[in-house]
């Protein structure tokens, strides 16, 4: 089945094949490659929103790993455009799965903490029941369970509140209102564990490394993978600008606020921290604390907006 598959096959069987070429950890990926043969596949030739198109698009690939870090990810809006969110959340990856089962070769799925409703009050274990609040965390749910029941060599990875020095993030939202606004009001009673997006894609990478080594059976299933500690959303705003000045930014007022102060489409979880010790017990992975990746982040994106360097 595996010579049927690739039998269009023209890239190289080592190479890891990332679906998505634009977002944060598709970026952070290619970054963090080094000598790896990573190649970035994503629309128009492969289009989440039409699952048909993911046989066709796959057919001149031979990987030995696919990594999937495509979703639809925009919480609000999900609300009003279900078909849209279960296109890219399910039946996309589903067919992805399905690929990657018959071409026998792992599948590493990032799905998220919203899968959980945030009442448990500690960080979710893997084997905590899901109870998705919106359409976004019913269909990463949904997702996780094709990709699961599709391939046997499927690996998911939940992650949460992803920021990197590029693309759309809460942390680069912060610095740029925070440069022309003196206050802000920002939400204060809703904790994660805020998770940098290069920071996670070495962590993958890590993954992959293991598994060039070949498949064990107790790589299946579902993992934990966001940054060490947690936070508020006002706290990583904090921490954000107290980064920022160190670097020549400016320092607005922050002040907490509650989520009924901050009304949004669609509810959010109150705690959705993530217990993360099975991916370093089976992977030997771990990501650094929260504050780590933040600093590296805001550093970065402050000298890509020509700010001083101090």
């Amino acid at each position: 089945m595996r010579q049927l598959v690739h039998c269009l096959a023209s890239v190289p069987t080592d190479s890891i094949l990332v679906i998505g070429r634009h977002g944060q950890l598709a970026r952070a990926l290619a970054e963090a490659a080094g000598a790896r043969r990573l190649i970035n596949l994503g629309r128009p030739e492969l289009d989440f929103l039409r699952p048909e198109s993911v046989p066709a698009a796959l057919a001149p690939y031979c990987p030995s790993l696919i990594i999937n870090a495509a979703a639809y990810t925009a919480v609000d809006q999900a609300e009003n455009d279900r078909a849209s969110a279960q296109a890219a959340n399910v039946d996309g990856p589903a067919a992805l799965a399905a690929w990657c089962a018959a071409a026998d070769i792992p599948l590493i799925h990032v799905s998220t903490d919203y899968v959980f409703d945030g009442s448990k009050g500690a960080p979710y274990l893997e084997s905590d029941p899901p109870h998705p609040i919106g359409v976004y965390g019913a269909t990463k749910r949904a997702g996780e369970l094709a990709v699961l029941a599709a391939c046997p060599k499927a690996i998911i990875l939940r992650t949460s509140w992803v920021y990197a020095p590029y693309g759309k993030n809460f942390v680069l939202t912060m610095l740029a209102v925070g440069a022309r606004l003196p206050k802000l009001r920002v939400v204060a009673d809703q904790i994660g564990c805020p998770t940098s997006a290069p920071d996670l894609a070495i962590a993958i990478l890590g993954i992959a490394d293991r598994l060039a080594g070949g498949w064990h059976s107790e790589y299946a299933g579902i993992f934990h993978a966001a940054g060490s500690g947690a936070t508020s959303w006002h706290g990583l705003a904090e921490a954000a600008f107290d980064i920022a000045t160190e670097y020549g930014g400016v320092r607005p007022e922050v002040e907490p606020i509650a989520t009924a102060d901050w009304p949004t489409p669609v509810q959010r979880p109150a705690d959705s921290r993530l217990h993360c010790d099975r991916l370093e017990a089976v992977f030997a992975q771990r990501l650094p604390d929260w504050r780590d990746g933040l600093r590296r982040t805001v550093a970065r994106a402050m000298a890509d907006a020509g700010r001083p360097m101090c």
